[in-house]
């Protein structure tokens, strides 16, 4: 805030930051502060930031690459060739879709680049966008940024959370410009099958809407799921893009690198913007994932990062059963979708966050009230499963006690 020439006092802020959901976070953050003034050891379970390194390969070849005296010019913001034609490889090896990686292939600083960015590269202020509700929160927030309407669609739980996409009305489809999907999806792992995504495909090519499919989760399916790529559904192409990240697949989150592949007109209004924003991800961590991709198609399994989150979700989902929580467990990624409790009110607004708050401030355990997600989330809270086993057995035993105590 400041005092302008006529000596008004002036809001230096846009009213579209009003829109944006990350300010749950900072919340959240100030929850945290708090419990620890008050003396609480805290357990965060709030953000999905993985808690793994990379493989050593990956930080020797990433350090080997920083000391470089050639590897501190601009990058392209495109991503370099050898990124993008390995991304298109991997993209064959794990999905059997081929792509071509000069104009049907972006690099990004993360899939949250790419997702924040999107709307402004394909859509003019009014338009209308289908997403997601409960979703990611930069899903409606880069519309508010772009000026562009959301129709949310409701992931009920009596249909497990599967979006009903014969619920979406005519005239809705006529003038949507996209519709945003992820399956499996944040914050609630719902998982589609090839014939979903079939119709799915077949809605979009009739209605001319451009799919966009957030598969940051494609390497975290659990119980023999394999996450499938819109791609792999004939004619995707022409109606589709994906968006692939190295942060969760490979513990690469701070590394920011990630990629979107799919229709080359898409992929080229997302790369025309970048162009005005940024010089590309550095070269270096562009490196580094290339090396990633090449563990990864080796197959041994050295790399994969689902058993070890199965496994945390196996204990932690029996964990809090034997607390008195039950909880499902879900079929992907590294998050639980919890309903509240029985003994704590689900029939008002705003509970879920008073059930964040209070867990937090009492236990130390930090989780995020599923509202930060949009208005269908209300009633649930999102449990990350980015700590250790001891950590998490800890958790649950603290979260037992808060329940017991409602």
């Amino acid at each position: 805030m400041a005092t302008g020439k006529s000596g008004a006092v002036q809001k230096w802020r846009s009213d579209k930051l009003s829109h944006l959901g990350s300010s749950i976070f900072a919340e959240v953050a100030g929850w945290k502060e708090e419990a620890r003034t008050n003396g609480h050891d805290i357990i965060d379970l709030g953000i999905g930031s993985p808690d793994q390194a990379p493989a050593p390969e990956i930080r020797e070849a990433l350090s080997a690459a920083v000391l470089r005296d050639d590897s501190y010019s601009y990058p392209a913001s495109k991503g370099s060739a050898v990124f993008r034609e390995q991304a298109a490889k991997w993209m064959s090896w794990r999905f059997g879709v081929d792509v071509d990686p000069g104009e049907e292939l972006v690099s990004l600083m993360g899939s949250q680049d790419g997702l924040a960015h999107l709307a402004l590269a394909v859509c003019n202020p009014g338009d209308l966008a289908i997403v997601p509700d409960p979703g990611y929160p930069i899903y409606s927030g880069s519309l508010a940024i772009a000026g562009v309407k959301a129709w949310p669609l409701p992931l009920l739980a009596e249909n497990d959370f599967l979006p009903d996409l014969d619920s979406i009305p005519d005239e809705v489809w006529r003038e949507a410009a996209f519709i945003l999907l992820a399956f499996p999806g944040n914050p609630i792992s719902v998982t589609a099958d090839y014939a979903y995504m079939e119709k799915l495909v077949a809605l979009a090519l009739k209605w001319e809407v451009l799919i966009i499919h957030d598969l940051a989760y494609s390497e975290m399916g659990f119980d023999g799921y394999r996450p499938l790529s819109i791609l792999q559904v004939p004619g995707a192409i022409h109606t589709a893009v994906e968006f692939h990240s190295f942060s969760k697949s490979f513990n690469m989150a701070g590394c920011r690198i990630g990629f979107m592949t799919g229709n080359r007109e898409a992929v080229g209004a997302l790369r025309e913007l970048k162009s005005n924003v940024d010089y590309g991800v550095f070269n270096p961590v562009q490196e580094a994932a290339v090396l990633a991709l090449e563990l990864a198609m080796r197959g041994d399994g050295r790399l994969e990062v689902a058993p070890l989150y199965e496994h945390r979700r196996d204990m932690f989902v029996q964990a809090l059963a034997e607390e008195g929580w039950s909880v499902p467990g879900p079929k992907a990624t590294m998050f639980i979708w919890a309903p509240l409790p029985e003994g704590f009110c689900t029939g008002q607004s705003g509970r879920s966050r008073q059930f964040a708050q209070e867990l937090l401030l009492k236990t130390g355990v930090a989780v995020i009230p599923g509202d930060a997600f949009g208005a269908q989330g209300e009633g649930f809270v999102r449990i990350a499963l980015v700590e250790d086993e001891v950590r998490l057995k800890e958790a649950a035993r603290r979260i037992g006690g808060f329940v017991r105590a409602l």
